[in-house]
């Protein structure tokens, strides 16, 4: 199965990227994900369910420890069409 995940951190600061944006993108660009793609307002990666929950673990503890106070996510089932 292959899940895309979504997902932003708060609070934002549109001057610089706050740690837990930094660390949150860091887990997923590295995680070995498949159509990463990061942004000011939304991070998107897609990939096989095991590494798309298992960075969305990492993601979420190392976020809140870097300071998020709200993590909003989506995890959405990746048809083969859906690509």
């Amino acid at each position: 199965m292959r899940l895309r995940v979504e997902f932003t951190t708060e609070p934002f600061d549109l001057d610089e990227a706050p740690a837990h944006a930094v660390v949150a993108r860091e887990v997923v660009e590295t995680a070995g994900l498949d159509a990463v793609d990061v942004g000011p307002f939304g991070n998107t990666a897609e990939g096989g369910a095991d590494a798309v929950l298992g960075a969305v673990d990492t993601m979420l503890r190392k976020a809140l420890t870097a300071g998020a106070t709200r993590i909003s996510l989506q995890v959405n089932v990746v048809e083969d069409g859906d690509r």
